[in-house]
């Protein structure tokens, strides 16, 4: 069960890490638009079903608290960057973005790069915990 938990935080890391990719993708269109981050929204939106499925199963395979805190750490993280858009958005006035919504709308960046060190931290721990464990010799 370990292993599998081990392979699930890898998997949350490399789609977070393709969150990345994909917001470059939709910023450095031809001509960036709201359309133009739908791939992005998209993944966000199943990272944060993968962040409590990890959760869950950071729960049922008995790790330590401390990382099953860090799970659903990334799933609240990841909600928050729904929220930060939506108060960035708010900012905006009808004519095209403000300067105060573009400084809000800079934490989301900052937020991302908060769950990419939390999922890395995750699957390290992961990582380190699904291997067997080594036995002590003793000297004669």
């Amino acid at each position: 069960m370990r292993k599998f938990f081990a392979g699930l935080a890898t998997l949350q890391l490399l789609a977070v890490v393709a969150q990345f990719f994909l917001a470059a993708s939709g910023a450095f269109d031809t001509a960036p638009n709201d359309e133009s981050f739908q791939p992005h929204r998209t993944l966000g939106a199943g990272i944060v079903l993968l962040a409590v499925l990890v959760t869950i199963f950071a729960a049922t395979a008995r790790m330590p608290g401390r990382l099953i805190g860090m799970s659903g750490l990334v799933a609240g993280l990841a909600v928050v960057q729904a929220v930060i858009r939506e108060i960035a958005s708010a900012f905006d006035g009808t004519g095209g973005s403000t300067t105060a919504g573009e400084l809000v709308f800079g934490l989301h960046a900052l937020n991302g790069l908060a769950i990419l060190a939390v999922a890395v931290r995750i699957v390290r721990q992961a990582r380190q915990l699904s291997r067997p464990a080594t036995p002590v010799r003793q000297a004669p």
